[in-house]
């Protein structure tokens, strides 16, 4: 098991609720209920994690229904399927199935810890311990989980980095960077969508000096971060902020028309305010580019 006083450079809190969601439709669902029923009655602790949880506690939609469980996949699988339910082995390599219920998916993870990793893939065994999996994740906005009543586990403080806008890697940024290089664009699309300043220099610091392991990253995941970026409101101004720290020359180098972008931003968020008028990725993308 991982030493918790060695792995974080910060205290870490013991795992008492120190927040509260108030029941949402997405968390009453009675298909969502059913997977809690499923595992908990076989003796399985099961939370919330990640974006949900976060965006419900910023009073943001949430789209996606992530669920963690100390269930090892195939025991997850097995109880799952034994109560009627489609199940998709999406990642079980890694701790992850898909649960399919009325042509809805809810990802089903594991808890895990990192042994090993290279900056692209991890050596991920799974274990009992919520402080050790949240450890994982990549900032402290993302490390809070929540019982299926809304009671808020929060082990890095991210509840208060939430409020104020505070977008901090849990443990040292260069450290995080390297077990997974995508991070550095996902720094710069949290930052778009739930910072606010100032930023972190030494986040910065770590993601420009980083930016070049961008190149072996597959497009696949280059654009799917990318593109989140660019359908931001505030897409010009972090884009700029990316140039500046010669990151985004490792991704997208042909881009330059940043006053184009930030003309055309202002023109569908403040100037032309009809419905239909919204900001779209590609054409964002298009503007950019010579």
């Amino acid at each position: 098991m991982i030493n918790r006083k060695e792995l974080y450079s910060f205290e870490v809190k013991e795992l008492e609720p120190t927040g509260q969601i108030e029941p949402q439709d997405w968390m009453t669902d009675s298909d969502v209920q059913s997977i809690f029923n499923i595992l908990e009655i076989a003796g399985f602790e099961t939370r919330f994690v990640g974006g949900c949880v976060r965006d419900a506690i910023a009073k943001r939609k949430v789209n996606d229904v992530d669920i963690a469980t100390t269930a090892k996949p195939n025991e997850a699988m097995r109880l799952l399927e034994t109560a009627g339910i489609k199940v998709v082995p999406t990642g079980i390599e890694h701790g992850t199935i898909t649960a399919v219920i009325n042509s809805k998916s809810y990802e089903i993870t594991t808890l895990r810890e990192d042994v090993a990793t290279d900056g692209r893939h991890a050596e991920v065994p799974f274990s009992n311990d919520w402080v050790v999996d949240a450890g994982r994740r990549d900032f402290t906005i993302n490390a809070m989980s929540a019982t299926r009543n809304g009671s808020v586990y929060d082990p890095f403080n991210g509840l208060s980095d939430l409020a104020y806008g505070k977008v901090i890697f849990i443990r040292k940024p260069s450290d995080r960077i390297a077990e997974d290089y995508l991070r550095i664009l996902r720094f710069f699309r949290f930052h778009t969508s739930h910072g606010r300043p100032p930023i972190s220099r030494e986040a910065l610091a770590a993601c420009r000096l980083a930016a070049g392991n961008l190149k072996s990253l597959s497009g696949e995941r280059v654009r799917d971060e990318m593109l989140k970026i660019l359908s931001a409101n505030n897409a010009p101004d972090t884009l700029i902020l990316m140039n500046g720290e010669k990151v985004l020359k490792e991704v997208l180098p042909e881009a330059s028309k940043f006053g184009d972008l930030r003309a055309l931003n202002w023109l569908c968020t403040t100037a032309m305010q009809l419905d239909g008028i919204e900001i779209d990725p590609i054409r964002n993308l298009a503007i950019l580019l010579p």
